[in-house]
């Protein structure tokens, strides 16, 4: 727990204030920290804060293209399904099982470079699998990057003002980062670049990577459809970006008690399970807070879990040679005590195709 309590940056007003409950800062302190951490001329290791924000206004174009010059409600529909189903399915498949929670094994580097790059990048992999570790050990208490009971401010702009790692780690707790890390083949920095940039992640390397990928996106989709199916799509990309930082605020109430009983099993926390994040993107919540390392979250039959459809069907074509699927052990522990003999074992399950 030490190495996570300090291994994230913290905002200028503090995780707690002077009693030790969570800092409740105002609209404009929020505001303040956010913009002087994007502020790259001040402190050039912002520069990976700054790339995140900086990707959402070089989208913002590609939408106002489409709104106002390729407009048509059949590119409407691509572009809904585009940012609500595949960006969102995509950032649990990837960003949230893989990279954070290692909850299941690719066969191959291919299988992973190409499951990386499915989508546009937008979200740089440090910044939200690091975060997110401590997300899960100090789940709305302070100290959690996205604290709900903060307030909606405080977790929309968390990715700014809270999750980017700390910059002055000592090169073990470095090391530790860049282990959390080494699964996702990012390659990270050294030590020494990293007391240059503040980062695991190096600049130029992360430039080169998004532009490869916008370049590889943008003239497929032109081929496909010509340039209003490429604008559709990357201004849809831009408007999940933006989306995506509410879900986390939503998704635990908002920072009160909207548990139900019977659909959200977890007590250790304010996590709620949503019909729309788990259609969309297979982010059943109080599910994975139940079973974080989980590769299925959506347990119960209506529960459609679209990031685990892709990662089993990785498995049976060879793509993925392992994965934790913990659906039986929820149902003995937590829904259906009255029939377990209806199923084999009490153990979470780590099935090797």
């Amino acid at each position: 727990m030490a190495f996570l309590d300090n291994v994230l940056e913290p905002p200028r007003y503090g995780w707690t204030d002077e009693c030790g409950n969570l800092s409740q800062p105002n609209a404009g302190q929020i505001l303040k920290e956010f913009f002087s951490r994007l502020n790259v001329f001040k402190n050039k290791k912002n520069w990976l804060s700054f790339l995140s924000w900086m990707l959402v206004v070089l989208l913002a174009p590609f939408l106002f293209v489409f709104l106002f010059k390729y407009f048509s409600f059949k590119l409407l529909l691509v572009a809904f399904v585009y940012s609500m189903i595949i960006m969102g399915t995509h950032g649990t498949i990837w960003h949230h099982r893989y990279c954070t929670h290692n909850a299941y094994k690719f066969s191959n580097k291919f299988w992973r470079f190409f499951t990386q790059n499915l989508t546009l990048k937008i979200i740089p992999e440090e910044i939200y699998a690091i975060s997110h570790h401590v997300h899960h050990a100090l789940s709305d208490q302070p100290g959690d990057p996205y604290n709900a009971t903060g307030g909606f401010l405080y977790c929309f702009l968390a990715d700014v003002n809270h999750q980017p790692i700390a910059r002055s780690m000592n090169e073990k707790d470095y090391g530790r980062c860049v282990s959390l890390m080494k699964h996702t083949g990012v390659n990270t920095n050294t030590y020494a670049q990293y007391q240059v940039w503040g980062t695991l992640a190096n600049p130029t390397r992360t430039i080169i990577s998004i532009i490869l990928n916008w370049s590889f996106w943008f003239i497929l989709f032109y081929l496909i459809g010509g340039p209003g199916l490429a604008c559709a799509v990357f201004g849809a990309a831009g408007f999940w970006a933006v989306g995506v930082r509410t879900f986390n605020y939503e998704g635990h109430g908002k920072g009160h008690d909207k548990r139900r009983d019977g659909i959200d099993y977890n007590r250790e926390d304010m996590s709620i399970n949503q019909i729309w994040p788990g259609y969309v993107a297979g982010e059943w919540h109080n599910n994975h807070h139940l079973y974080p390392k989980s590769a299925r979250s959506g347990f119960k039959p209506y529960q459609l879990d679209m990031a685990w459809c892709y990662i089993k069907f990785l498995s049976l074509i060879g793509g993925v040679s392992s994965y934790r699927d913990s659906k039986k052990q929820f149902f003995l522990d937590y829904a259906n005590k009255d029939k377990v003999t209806a199923y084999e074992s009490p153990k979470e399950i780590l099935v090797t195709e």
